[in-house]
């Protein structure tokens, strides 16, 4: 039996894989999306993809009034929420905009949400709540903390919602703690398109191999790795997507709030995901070590364990499959949305 499920930051580049897998599954889908950093475009390709339609809802979840309207006009089942800014760096330099939109955004959510007895919620955590790991693999049972206020902003989310958890005994909350999503769908018709400069390695390397940038920077290669360069745990983002039905389908047997790491238990270095792509993209991609950045840590890679056991999910795409479907998105669509 399907489910109308509201996704917040629907239009963005994990919402929308997921918008897409949502509605293959036969649930109903309302995206809400202030377009601050995505594009409707994606929204359209998803509904070409599937045959199936979106509701849509331009809005700012920091519009209170907005957002119950929106839960008054629609008799919604579950909610998942990825709208949220997410740059570390530009977290460090504008720290009052990223508590102001990301933690007041998420108040106003769970305000309606209660006003209208919508108790189902997913929430795009992040490994960053795990700060500085003293060891890997990561489990959820590690100690909590971050580097930035991207991260806290993550981190204090998660503390409202264990709080809620403890008064509302209705709500059935999963935090979903992903680690580095990357990959598109592999019709090459939706994937990241990164405003500016990319944040992330991934978006970097692929805009080095079709033309768009001069070479990567590799943050420090002295890190106690196997090359020295820092390793990742990096996951398809369709394996990401098909988490959050996972979590979804297990919501009647969640009590309270349930955290689970999304990754595939296994690390990549800087080095080995360019030359990944280098092979995947059959061309030739420079590279230039510079200093490291300062919070980044040697090797983060996830226990995942605990979503195979509770929500019957793994990550089955190999690192193979992630940097084809990242090149062909990034060939097919060089200048990301834009391009039509």
């Amino acid at each position: 039996m399907g489910q109308r499920v509201l996704v917040t930051g629907g239009a963005g580049y994990i919402g929308s894989h997921t918008c897409l897998e949502l509605l293959n599954a036969g649930h109903e889908v309302v995206v809400l999306d202030n377009l601050a950093n995505s594009s409707e475009e994606s929204l359209r390709r998803v509904q070409e993809l599937c045959g199936k339609s979106i509701t849509f809802a331009q809005l700012d979840l920091l519009d209170a009034a907005g957002v119950d309207a929106l839960f008054a006009t629609h008799q919604l089942d579950a909610v998942m929420h990825f709208a949220g800014l997410k740059a570390v760096g530009e977290s460090n330099d504008i720290p009052l905009h990223y508590y102001s939109n990301n933690i007041t955004g998420t108040l106003h959510l769970l305000e309606a949400m209660k006003r209208h007895g919508v108790w189902n919620f997913i929430f795009s955590s992040s490994a960053t709540v795990y700060g500085v790991p003293e060891s890997v693999p990561i489990t959820e049972e590690f100690a909590l903390s971050a580097t930035n206020p991207y991260g806290r902003t993550k981190l204090m989310i998660e503390e409202i919602l264990r709080d809620v958890a403890k008064a509302e005994p209705q709500l059935r909350a999963v935090l979903l703690r992903y680690f580095n999503p990357i990959g598109a769908h592999e019709s090459g018709r939706i994937g990241e398109d990164p405003q500016g400069l990319p944040n992330n390695l991934m978006p970097f390397v692929m805009q080095v191999a079709v033309g768009l940038r001069d070479k990567v920077a590799v943050f420090g290669d002295d890190y106690d790795t196997r090359d020295g360069t820092g390793v990742r745990d990096y996951i398809h983002v369709t394996d990401l997507a098909l988490g959050h039905l996972a979590a979804l389908d297990a919501l009647p047997q969640i009590h309270g709030c349930v955290a689970y790491n999304l990754g595939t238990g296994t690390g990549y270095s800087v080095l080995e995901m360019v030359r990944a792509a280098a092979q995947a993209s059959e061309r030739t991609i420079p590279h230039e070590v510079v200093a490291r950045r300062a919070g980044d840590v040697g090797e983060v890679f996830a226990d995942a364990s605990r979503a195979a056991r509770d929500l019957g999910w793994r990550a089955t795409r190999d690192l193979q499959k992630m940097c084809e479907d990242s090149w062909r998105w990034q060939s097919k669509n060089p200048s990301g949305y834009k391009t039509q």
